[in-house]
């Protein structure tokens, strides 16, 4: 009976999403590209790909179109072994993933994956973490006959998901077709706790059919326990988002060309009003420090024209990645101090690593904050919102080790950006206190390094 009020409930809920799916393929040109995966339709070179032995991997990453490689002349490896199924949302999670797939790869070159996605963005980042033995497809809608048809067409050895992607239908099949299932990097929000405990009688069956749940944290397996999962297959492994942030160097070295010379102060993946505060601040910050520069990267990149109309807004020039801007001596012949706005997707990282200080953004509103490790890593004195529920555990590590600051909670939106913006100031006006935060962040992250590697050896040994 549950079941069926589940399929009858996200009957109902997909349909009242559809026009927002319908708005969002207007906004990001590549989300309707492929969208009959989303049904466990896929293309023929596709379904030809899933069905033949592969070809030898040079384990270069594939093309940035939609289409998978399926040359007809490499030859062909001895490896007749499924397909692993490995399934992730979004850019951090998709990142997660590629961290595991490539620690894999490394212990048994052969291993071939199929990896899916569910968003456009998240497709782009999955492009670069496959080879050209894998497949890259669109994870079906929980709808019975999608799921079928999908597992159908990949007859996966085992699916590995990420972090906390539940979804019922998709679980309880793979778990009747005897398919091993593994979460890793698992973990429960504070919001989404009490709603999975209340829940049991529901979760508790989805949650029983993992083979093994890798939780980040103490609290995280408790919740996943209190959820109605096996206590068995649930252990403790630390996030593997300390393993995934890599540095670099070429992509640094582009983006500082880019800039010029000059300390940089960086909003990364602001949400909505988080650029305003950038700017407000950017506007106090000039009267100390002249020769800062201010970078903002919107979480979004279709938010770039409302990001660039509060920038001008602000009386600033927009110099724009995504038009391939340059500013020197004005952006296009302007006069006005320029502000960097970064609207492409892939270059977050190599921008932490040329800033001097660093805001992490959705850290202040209750949505739960972006990656604060990537930052910390590049040694960069590192600020957040009070809002970093999403990182939980990884923000309880780095305060331990006094490795970032966190701006506490308060009553109003206007008293918590005036949080922030105090303590951005304060690093640049304190060169030595930023220098040591940096240094403390940076050792924090490679102390918590080696999750990846140790899940993978785990997961080896599982599946023989």
């Amino acid at each position: 009976m549950k079941w069926i009020l589940y399929n009858a409930l996200f009957a109902v809920a997909y349909a009242v999403m559809v026009p927002s799916f319908l708005l969002r393929m207007k906004r990001r040109g590549g989300y309707r590209a492929r969208f009959s995966d989303r049904f466990g339709r896929y293309p023929p070179e596709i379904l030809t790909a899933l069905s033949h032995e592969p070809r030898t991997a040079n384990h270069e990453p594939r093309t940035a179109n939609h289409e998978p490689r399926t040359a007809n002349h490499e030859p062909r490896t001895t490896n007749h072994e499924p397909r692993i199924s490995i399934h992730a949302v979004s850019v951090g999670e998709v990142q997660v993933a590629g961290q595991l797939m490539r620690a894999l790869r490394e212990r048994k070159p052969g291993i071939r994956f199929v990896f899916s996605t569910t968003s456009s963005t998240g497709w782009k980042t999955a492009e670069r973490e496959v080879t050209p033995a894998d497949v890259l497809i669109y994870n079906p809608l929980d709808f019975g006959g999608c799921v079928k048809r999908a597992l159908n067409a990949v007859k996966p050895r085992a699916v590995i998901l990420t972090e906390t992607e539940i979804w019922p239908n998709f679980i309880r099949a793979l778990k009747k077709r005897g398919v091993p299932i593994y979460l890793v990097n698992a973990r429960i929000s504070d919001r989404s706790a009490p709603r999975y405990r209340a829940l049991r009688w529901f979760f508790g069956e989805v949650f029983r059919c993992f083979t093994k749940i890798y939780a980040q944290s103490d609290l995280d397996a408790t919740r996943l326990t209190d959820a109605g999962a096996d206590p068995v297959t649930v252990s403790v492994s630390g996030s593997f988002k300390f393993d995934v942030a890599h540095r670099n160097g070429a992509k640094e070295r582009e983006l500082r060309a880019w800039v010029g010379d000059g300390e940089i102060l960086l909003g990364g993946s602001t949400w909505p009003g988080e650029d305003v505060v950038m700017l407000n601040t950017y506007k106090r910050l000039l009267e100390k420090h002249p020769g800062v520069k201010l970078v903002i990267a919107p979480r979004h990149f279709e938010k770039a024209d409302a990001v660039e109309a509060n920038i001008l807004a602000a009386g600033f020039e927009c110099v724009r990645r995504s038009r391939g801007d340059t500013c020197f001596g004005g952006a296009r012949g302007a006069r006005a101090l320029p502000v960097y706005l970064a609207d492409t997707t892939g270059e977050l990282m190599g921008l932490f690593g040329i800033s001097s200080v660093a805001f992490v953004g959705k850290s202040l509103c209750e949505h739960g904050s972006q990656n604060m490790i990537e930052p910390c890593l590049c040694g960069v004195a590192t600020v957040v919102g009070p809002y970093t529920e999403n990182f939980r555990p990884v923000m309880s590590d780095l305060l331990a080790a006094d490795a970032l600051v966190q701006t506490p909670d308060a009553d109003t939106p206007e008293a918590r950006a005036a949080s922030v913006e105090t303590e951005l100031l304060r690093f640049f006006d304190d060169p030595e206190r930023r220098a040591a935060y940096g240094d403390r962040a940076r050792a924090a992250v490679t102390r918590r390094c080696g999750v990846v590697g140790r899940c993978a050896d785990e997961l080896l040994e599982a599946l023989g």
